[in-house]
């Protein structure tokens, strides 16, 4: 999961980081709403842990302008305001959930997750197009331009990861943890499967769509 957090609290937010960069998670901070605002309609985060009250723009104002620009990434309002009123401005602008200070990061995990899981949900049987390449995950069709590509199971499953979450880059650690869980198997399995992949995908075409980024993981873009 990559999650940008804004927040201002640098012990907060530093608290947040630590517990979870160690469940895998990736995080981008920004400790004021201008740059989160940036940041966010930047960058295809798949979640967004939003402070209240940020310096540069609060975070109402910062949900409500991505929702204007078309920005559909689920939003976890942060806010040590727990009145009614305070929890519905915070939906109306455009949050998908809150969270009321002091929290438990158990907690707000648990809100995360269950965000993405409904997110995925109504994403799940969207076509997914990257250049010439399309996926349909309700038919497993995979097609290049006007030609149907035969995948095996694993190397399609590694496909659908890349698409759903391309531009961004995902690490091998990602990817193994997506599909085999807690027990991958050898080191070199991923890297056999994705070999299938770009023989399949990139070869006949001869413009690469998969990408290796060295120390990062892979992505598949067109750009």
């Amino acid at each position: 999961m990559h999650i940008l957090l804004v927040e201002d609290n640098r012990d907060l937010a530093q608290n947040i980081f630590d517990y979870f960069e160690a469940k895998g998670y990736t995080l981008d901070l920004a400790e004021d709403g201008i740059s989160g605002l940036h940041l966010a309609a930047s960058n295809p985060y798949d979640v967004i842990v939003l402070d209240l009250m940020l310096p540069g723009i609060n975070g109402l104002t910062l949900c409500r302008r991505l929702r204007e620009a078309g920005k559909l990434t689920p939003v976890l309002m942060l806010t040590a305001r727990d009145s009614l009123d305070d929890k519905i401005a915070g939906l109306e602008a455009g949050a998908d959930d809150y969270v009321v200070k002091p929290f438990a990061l158990r907690e707000v995990n648990a809100r995360l997750r269950a965000l993405l899981r409904r997110t995925q949900a109504l994403q799940g049987t969207a076509l997914l197009r990257v250049g010439d390449l399309s996926f349909d995950p309700v038919t497993f069709k995979v097609m290049r331009g006007d030609r149907t590509l035969d995948l095996p199971p694993i190397p399609r499953k590694i496909l659908e990861l890349l698409m759903r979450h391309s531009p961004r880059v995902m690490s091998r650690e990602e990817l193994e943890r997506a599909i085999w869980g807690d027990s991958p198997p050898d080191s070199d399995a991923l890297r056999a499967h994705l070999h299938i992949l770009r023989n399949t995908v990139d070869k006949p075409a001869g413009v690469p769509l998969i990408k290796t980024l060295r120390g990062l993981g892979y992505q598949i873009s067109d750009d």
